[in-house]
C-alpha cells in the first residue's frame, strides 16, 4: 500500500517538506503515523516521498478529526486493509456532517427562542429529531431517553445538565420519569451545541440564563441570544474548516491507500 521511495531523504528533508520539526518526524514515526524508516549502515534514517505524504495527510486529518483519530487512521491505512481504512475515513466525513446538522438544529432552536412571543413552537423544537426514530412531528414531549438519542448524548449527561440548571425537564413524574416539552428541547439543543464547541458549564450557564430572559421580557436584554448565535456561527465555521482539511488530506490519503500495481 506504500510506494517505494524514488530517492533517499534525510530526516531534515522530510521535516522541511512536511512542515514538522525533526523531533516531531521521529516521534510520529515511533507512533506508527508514518512507515518505519530504513537504516543505513551508519545508523542514519532514510526516508522517501511516502513519508512526506503520510505526514501531510496526518496534519490535515489532525485538523479535521483531532490527533488521536488521525494517528489511528494513518496507522490503519499503512498496516490494515484498504476496506477498513476507507471505512475509517468515511466515518470522519459522517461525524463532520452530524456535527454540522446538530449545529444547524441548534440555530433553528435559537431562532425559535428569538421569535417567541407567546407559546413555544413545537414543530421547530422537534426539527431533526425524527431521524433518530424516537420522536414524531405531532409529539408534545420527549422522554429523557428520546431526547438523549436525538442529541447523541447519554441520559446521564442530561441528568448532569439538569443538576447544573441546564435543560431542565418540564415535568418529573412520581416515578422519576423526566418529560421535556418544546422549550426544554430547544434549550437542550443549544446546550449540546455550546458544549460541543468547547464551552465549559459556567459559560454555558451564563448564556442559558440570558436566553431565559427572552427579548421583550421585563429586564431582558437579549444578549444571551446574540452570544449564542455568535458561538453557533463560529461552530459552523470551525466545522467548515475541518471539512476542507479532510478534503486536503484526500490526495495524499489516496496515494497511501491505492493498491500497488505492477
Amino acid at each position: 500500500m506504500t510506494p517505494q521511495a524514488s530517492r533517499p531523504l534525510r530526516t531534515a528533508d522530510v521535516a522541511r517538506e512536511s512542515g514538522y520539526s525533526v523531533q516531531q518526524v521521529r516521534d510520529l514515526e515511533r507512533l506508527g503515523v508514518i512507515p518505519a524508516a530504513t537504516r543505513a549502515a551508519n545508523g542514519y534514517r532514510s526516508y522517501g516521498p511516502v513519508h512526506v505524504r503520510a505526514l501531510r495527510a496526518y496534519r490535515a486529518l489532525a485538523s479535521a478529526a483531532g490527533p488521536v483519530v488521525a494517528r489511528g487512521l494513518l496507522a490503519q491505512a499503512l498496516t490494515g486493509s484498504l476496506a477498513d481504512a476507507a471505512a475509517a475515513i468515511g466515518a470522519v466525513h459522517v461525524r463532520l456532517a452530524a456535527d454540522r446538522d446538530e449545529a444547524l438544529r441548534a440555530q433553528a432552536a435559537l431562532a425559535a427562542i428569538e421569535g417567541e412571543e407567546s407559546g413555544p413552537d413545537v414543530g421547530t423544537a422537534h426539527a431533526g429529531t425524527a431521524h433518530a426514530g424516537t420522536a414524531h412531528a405531532d409529539a408534545d414531549v420527549l422522554t429523557i431517553t428520546q431526547l438523549a438519542a436525538a442529541l447523541g448524548v447519554r441520559t446521564s449527561t442530561l441528568r448532569f445538565w439538569e443538576q447544573e440548571g441546564l435543560a431542565v425537564p418540564e415535568r418529573v413524574t412520581t416515578l422519576r420519569a423526566r418529560q421535556y416539552g418544546p422549550a426544554a428541547i430547544r434549550e437542550a439543543r443549544i446546550v449540546a451545541a455550546l458544549r460541543s464547541s468547547g464551552y465549559g458549564i459556567p459559560a454555558v450557564r451564563d448564556v442559558v440564563v440570558s436566553l431565559r430572559r427572552l427579548p421583550g421580557a421585563v429586564g431582558g436584554t437579549g444578549e444571551g441570544t446574540a452570544e449564542a448565535r455568535q458561538i453557533l456561527d463560529r461552530r459552523l465555521d470551525q466545522i467548515a474548516v475541518r471539512a476542507v482539511a479532510l478534503l486536503r488530506a484526500g490526495a495524499d490519503l489516496a496515494d497511501l491507500l491505492a493498491p500497488t500495481t505492477p
